[in-house]
């Protein structure tokens, strides 16, 4: 009983403590729509600025890097939360298995983001992409094209770099691989990747880059939009050295369709109070001015036909993206992230 009490308590406490940091957002006001986002508030404060300017509508944000889900859960039917922005699919995909989202029937959702990187019921929508390609040493590897599958291969023993088997950048990426091929390909090529290692799974996507540069790896998996971020400067002197070291490549899995992407992206919440306003919000997170935004904030790709990315983006080649749905390949992470475990990627 006690403990019920207390985690009641703590609930109570929550939501308080939210609607106070909201001036009481809980009850729907005209102007206004609250957004809860794991991604830092200085990429999308660009985005909500423009907005506000277009619109009126004033932009709350609660930034929430661990937990977000957990978060308005707890809240419940008092949260003020509107929106909910992460950086990865599977963390939308859990947003709806929680019941934490509402459908959301636009057209204009409808008609800029393709299907493949939204919710075919409306539940939830991506806004960018970052591709998951591969790093090569500028000087030691002189190779055009590459599969996912191919980095296995004992040609690249003790050549590779990449993070946690257990980020989500290559859960999602496992995921796919094994939507393709199955489980038991899938553990085989995990075996076969770890023994390619040439060192332990670990850092971040620009440690692959720096230890590129250091000779410790030839080649390394890594999201696209580090390049930009190292090559503009925005990382320091440094991390330009690092850029400058590699060349990128887009793979592809063995069927040839396109490269494997994950999106940032946005749900509207189950008991959003300002509703409508947080469609208006979406809608305009995929019109060509924030989608340009996105891409010279973050040097993602936009998620709607037909804007160009950054110039150093651009620089890359083109992005033909696997067409293969994302809820599609939600239905292996959890297996996928089993695998990684069970055959010691970490390790």
């Amino acid at each position: 009983m006690t403990k019920t009490h207390t985690g009641r308590s703590a609930v109570a406490a929550l939501a308080l403590a939210t609607a106070t940091l909201f001036g009481g957002a809980s009850i729907a006001t005209a102007q206004e729509v609250n957004v809860y986002t794991s991604r830092e508030p200085g990429l999308a404060q660009p985005l909500f600025d423009a907005f506000t300017a277009e619109t009126g509508i004033r932009v709350n944000t609660v930034f929430i890097q661990q937990g977000l889900a957990e978060r308005v859960e707890a809240e419940g039917a008092a949260s003020p939360a509107d929106v909910m922005m992460v950086v990865d699919y599977g963390g939308l995909i859990d947003l709806v298995d929680r019941g934490l989202t509402q459908a959301i029937a636009s057209p204009v959702l409808e008609e800029a983001i393709p299907a493949n990187v939204r919710d075919p019921d409306g539940y939830w929508f991506g806004l960018s992409m970052r591709a998951r390609v591969v790093y090569v040493s500028a000087e030691r590897v002189d190779i055009e094209a590459l599969t996912y599958e191919e980095l296995a291969n004992p040609e690249w023993q003790g050549r590779v770099c990449i993070r946690s088997g257990q980020h989500p950048y290559n859960t999602s990426l496992f995921a796919a691989f094994m939507a393709k091929h199955g489980e038991d390909a899938t553990r085989a090529y995990l075996t076969g990747l770890r023994a390619n290692l040439a060192r332990p799974a670990a850092g971040g996507d620009r440690d692959g880059a720096r230890d590129i540069l250091a000779g410790i790896c030839d080649v390394a998996i890594a999201n696209s939009y580090y390049v930009g971020l190292m090559r503009s400067g925005t990382g320091g002197a440094e991390q330009q050295l690092w850029g400058d070291a590699i060349r990128v490549i887009f793979p592809t899995f063995s069927d040839g369709l396109g490269t494997h992407v994950n999106i940032s992206g946005a749900a509207v919440a189950a008991n959003a109070p300002n509703r409508d306003n947080a469609v208006l919000l979406l809608e305009f997170l995929v019109s060509e001015e924030a989608q340009e935004i996105y891409a010279r904030a973050n040097y993602e790709y936009p998620i709607r036909p037909g804007v160009a990315p950054d110039p150093i983006i651009a620089a890359l080649g083109t992005l033909v993206v696997d067409p293969t749905p994302l809820v599609e390949l939600s239905e292996f992470r959890q297996a996928a992230s089993r695998l990684v475990d069970a055959v010691g990627f970490d390790n």
